[in-house]
């Protein structure tokens, strides 16, 4: 299969990029908000990989592309067929809604807002390699009930929601079960790694080869 080379992705590689995972309901649209608040959108964007499998989906199917983005019951009724669509197109090509995620992007630090897969985590790791920070948040099953989360059979048993539950070692995991407090402090500590990964990342590249 011929892949696009990075150069025709985008034209703007990134200096860091956040892999987050989470279980449904965990907060992790809550907490990517936050992050990119703290970084300014000049700096930080936030891409999904769910963003061009759903619309692509919508195109296929005739739905509607701005509910399905949603959090709502219209979404909620797609989901699993969705997800099997969504299966069969990674089985032909398991970077195709990386690179159409990716596309646009032109800020210098990238949140990619809903890693899933194991083979999600390995594109972004390959494609650029020391430039990625994964990151899991979590929460209790109690505290997701609260925000609405209902145990699923065919969603919450499905790779989508449990592809990264092992095989994957977290650079930084974030709890959120509604602590303020405690969430803030967790924050300001991922904040201090993307910095350190930054100098890191901008001290690599002013090495220059000996001749």
């Amino acid at each position: 299969m011929n892949v696009e080379p990075f150069t025709a992705m985008t034209s703007t590689p990134p200096r860091i990029i956040l892999l987050f995972s989470g279980k449904r309901k965990s907060g992790k649209d809550y907490v990517t908000d936050l992050i990119q608040k703290r970084l300014t959108a000049e700096m930080c964007c936030i891409l999904r990989l769910s963003a061009p499998l759903k619309q692509q989906y919508a195109q296929d199917h005739s739905l509607d592309y701005e509910q399905l983005l949603g959090s709502g019951q219209y979404k909620e009724s797609y989901r699993a067929d969705m997800i099997r669509w969504g299966e069969m197109k990674r089985q032909q090509d398991s970077g195709f809604f990386c690179r159409l995620a990716i596309k646009h992007a032109t800020q210098p630090i990238w949140i990619i807002s809903d890693c899933r897969r194991m083979s999600d985590v390995q594109w972004f790791h390959e494609e650029f390699p020391e430039r990625c920070i994964c990151v899991r948040v979590e929460a209790s099953e109690q505290t997701r009930a609260q925000r609405g989360w209902r145990i699923t059979t065919g969603i919450d048993d499905a790779e989508s929601e449990c592809g990264l539950d092992e095989g994957v070692k977290f650079d930084y995991i974030i709890r959120n079960d509604g602590a303020d407090d405690i969430l803030e402090k967790q924050l300001e500590d991922l904040l201090s790694l993307i910095k350190s990964r930054e100098k890191e990342s901008n001290t690599q590249n002013n090495i220059k080869p000996e001749k």
